[in-house]
């Protein structure tokens, strides 16, 4: 049996990691990770470790798959089968070179040609054991008798080398000048020679670490005395090559990649305005957002940019609202009142989770903390009973859990964000109109989203709310599911008026009988009446500070050391809409708190400043703080956070010093006074009116690219409006019957401008990716070569 865990890979550098499962050969994970890749890269690699306490963690295979190829496999969930880790093919970065071939003339007349290799520089090598590398690079010329070898100077602490070293070697025969009327190098050498550079990491006392090679042949300089290029390094010729390919095991993943290019604003305001008079559109089912649903293959990858770009523009209520009406004429029984996955129910479902990230932390998470760290038995069921456990004290564990979590609910009315009041009291209203014999069902409307779809769901998944780190292990993971069962049944209690459980299982019948007091139907009902209002309550935002992030990362000592020097320490950091403080370990008193309206800059710091790799500055009103993060989309998204939340600050600045402040200077610019004003102007600010972290150019570019992939369904819809429009006789099983179609001229004069939009939208996305393709030569940093060329 093996302890495993899986670690996420952008090449080599690992980004994530899951918790470990033990004693199990076949480890179930169910961990997401959603993620902005904020550079290149070649692979996505998956790597499989068996958890080692005494030695190095043992890699048992990898899954790696390159980055073209992401999007054959985007949305659907496969098997892949485990591939050897060998060190040989664990490579990443590229090598920018130069080849020369000059004419040399000896003393007693005789022409010899010689081979000039100018080894410039590296570019992306990777970290070795979590440190910058030491490189150097070994430059053979390599042919069927001979192979001559020379070495650069090992460079310290970096993942780009700058070499700029040059080699000379001799590549033909001397011969006479006089045979020689003008340049040429004799045909059979040339075919059989070629350059190779390998890259290692000095490691002083024990083997080199090999990081890539790439083979050049000589013959590249056939049409031409110079050639110089970027390549991509390349594993060794026996690398990733073993006769045991399936034996390690296979590994299920569900992927979704998404690449898009965004275009500046201006280029997307006519989809705007569309989509957002959407609400105000009659009927519903005319408008573009509507429409965008109706055609989407998988409606929930519509739902996500729409939600986003409505909410953004206080546009998402009213659209809810008019969405969910037209549900509630399709419904003829109270009991299933928004039960379906219909776009209302799934819009509101993802505004929940947007907006109600905050809420279940200030609600659940300290309880669920307690859960999940706590050993106790919650078992009820007397069949799936452990050795040794009694169900007596189970019951009394999990009613009390239970009876915690059901009190921390119903008294957090204060802290339910104001948006999902609004749309629980328009639920509630309609509701209450469509089924006016039905006292219950009004309160129905909203307990089938706040406790099913948002405080069951949590519970059930914290991990997917990010209330916790991991998937909970299996004991807890049933503690956490009886919790959400019950919690689920108490919330239709109240919102159905005592009505018996309707649970098949005796077990889980015998257990709720200790909540039929009469307080749990009335806090129910009376914390359903208070989040479905409309009277203005305080907002917790004023007195309660919004966590946003926490980790583990390194900052640079703001003091000195007792030999004068100053180093970095292992910090844990939380920033929240107030302060950024760090702290020796999570839960303890900080050290150090910076005032958010304090910060005036958050910038990536240059790796030259101290040789390390994911650093970023905090600029604030005292001292800079210098901080690394363990991997480049961490990185990223810290200082994402940071610049949002300070992004109203007054005193924000215009520029700011790219490098470090060191020995009297700062590096970039060499100004000896640390008071200096920077010499790089600071990113671009992120407009003040932005209300969450929402990029609406991005969201509108989405929701483009899903109408673009839509278009045979558009077409096929705008022909279902034509057909309704002319045709008169009984409708029996038409082919628009999957349509949601009330108005069909409207609908089609809607379908129209779409596709007048989408057209105009495709002419600048064309000329980009011409651009973008020509401006890329290949051989270009940006474009390299990969493999050898002839």
């Amino acid at each position: 049996m093996r302890d495993c865990f899986c670690t996420i890979n952008l090449d080599q550098e690992e980004v994530y990691r899951t918790q470990v499962v033990e004693k199990s050969l076949r480890p179930y994970f169910s961990e997401e990770f959603y993620f902005e890749i904020p550079r290149t890269f070649q692979y996505l690699s998956f790597y499989v470790y068996d958890k080692n306490v005494l030695q190095r963690d043992l890699r048992i295979g990898k899954v790696a798959i390159k980055k073209e190829d992401l999007c054959n496999h985007s949305g659907k969930e496969t098997w892949f089968s485990l591939q050897p880790i060998d060190s040989n093919s664990e490579v990443q970065g590229k090598v920018h070179l130069e080849l020369k071939l000059n004419e040399l003339i000896t003393e007693n007349g005789t022409v010899c040609q010689q081979l000039v290799v100018h080894i410039k520089a590296c570019h992306g090598l990777p970290l070795i054991n979590g440190q910058n590398c030491d490189p150097y690079a070994t430059v053979s010329l390599v042919g069927p008798s001979r192979n001559d070898q020379k070495k650069t100077k090992v460079k310290k602490k970096t993942s780009n080398p700058q070499f700029n070293e040059i080699f000379y070697f001799e590549v033909t025969r001397s011969s006479s000048y006089t045979r020689k009327s003008q340049f040429q190098v004799e045909e059979e050498d040339i075919e059989k020679l070629e350059i190779r550079i390998d890259l290692w990491n000095n490691e002083n006392l024990v083997q080199d670490v090999f990081l890539g090679e790439i083979k050049v042949p000589v013959n590249v300089l056939r049409n031409d005395s110079s050639h110089q290029a970027w390549y991509l390094l390349q594993p060794r010729d026996n690398g990733n090559k073993s006769s045991k390919t399936d034996d390690l095991g296979s590994l299920r993943l569900t992927l979704c990649y998404t690449e898009d290019y965004v275009l500046p604003s201006e280029y997307y305001d006519p989809l705007k305005t569309l989509l957002l008079k959407s609400p105000d559109v009659q009927p519903v089912s005319a408008s573009a957002a509507y429409i965008l649903g109706e055609i989407c293959q998988d409606q929930k990858d519509a739902v996500l940019p729409l939600v986003r770009l409505l909410l953004h523009h206080n546009k998402l209520v009213p659209f809810i609202t008019a969405v969910a009406e037209l549900d509630l004429k399709d419904t003829q029984d109270a009991s299933t009142i928004f039960r379906g996955n219909t776009l209302a129910t799934r819009c509101l479902d993802e505004m929940m989770k947007i907006v109600g990230g905050h809420y279940l932390k200030v609600t659940l998470k300290p309880i669920l903390d307690e859960i999940c760290e706590s050993s106790k038995s919650c078992e009820i069921d007397p069949v799936k009973l452990k050795e040794g456990d009694n169900v007596e004290n189970n019951k009394e564990n999990l009613h009390y859990y239970v009876d915690k979590v059901f009190n921390t609910i119903v008294g957090s009315s204060v802290s339910c964000p104001t948006v999902m009041c609004d749309i629980f009291y328009s639920l509630r209203q309609m509701a209450a109109k469509r089924f006016p014999n039905n006292p219950h069902v009004q309160y129905s409307a909203v307990t089938s989203f706040v406790f099913l779809r948002f405080f069951a769901v949590a519970i059930l998944s914290p991990h997917t709310f990010h209330l916790r780190p991991h998937y909970p292990d299996t004991q807890t993971n049933r503690t956490l599911t009886l919790i959400s069962k019950t919690i689920q049944t108490l919330g239709n209690w109240g919102s159905l008026s005592r009505r018996k459980s309707r649970s098949k299982k005796s077990v889980m019948c015998e257990f709720l009988k200790m909540f039929q007091e009469e307080r749990y139907f009335t806090d129910v009902k009376k914390f359903l009446d208070e989040i479905s209002s409309t009277e203005t309550k305080e907002s917790s935002g004023t007195s309660e500070p919004v966590h946003l992030k926490e980790g583990e990362m390194y900052k640079r000592a703001q003091g000195r050391t007792r030999i004068g020097k100053k180093n970095f320490k292992k910090r844990w950091f939380c920033l929240t809409s107030r302060e950024l403080t760090y702290h020796k370990q999570p839960g303890k008193d900080p050290i150090y708190t910076i005032p958010v309206k304090n910060i005036l800059a958050v910038e990536k710091l240059e790796e030259s400043s101290f040789n390390k790799k994911n650093m970023f500055q905090v600029i604030h009103t005292e001292k800079t703080l210098y901080v690394q993060a363990n991997n480049c989309v961490e990185a990223n998204e810290w200082i994402d956070k940071l610049c949002r939340v300070s992004r109203c600050n007054h005193n924000r600045l215009s520029s700011f010093h790219p490098s470090a402040y060191l020995n009297g200077n700062w590096l970039c610019c060499q100004e000896t006074s640390e008071n200096t004003p920077g010499c790089k102007p600071c990113t671009a600010g992120i407009p003040a009116d932005i209300q969450i972290d929402i990029d609406e150019d991005r969201e509108t570019e989405r929701i483009y690219s899903l109408f673009t992939l839509s278009l045979p369904k558009l077409q096929k819809m705008e022909e279902a409006c034509g057909t309704i429009a002319v045709y008169q006789g009984p409708q029996k099983e038409p082919d628009y019957c999957n349509f949601t179609i009330e108005d069909s001229v409207t609908t089609f004069k809607t379908i129209q401008q779409i596709k007048s939009i989408i057209e105009k939208l495709d002419e600048p996305h064309e000329k980009y990716r011409k651009k973008r393709s020509s401006s890329a030569k290949y051989g270009s940093k940006e474009n390299p070569i990969v493999g050898k060329i002839s």
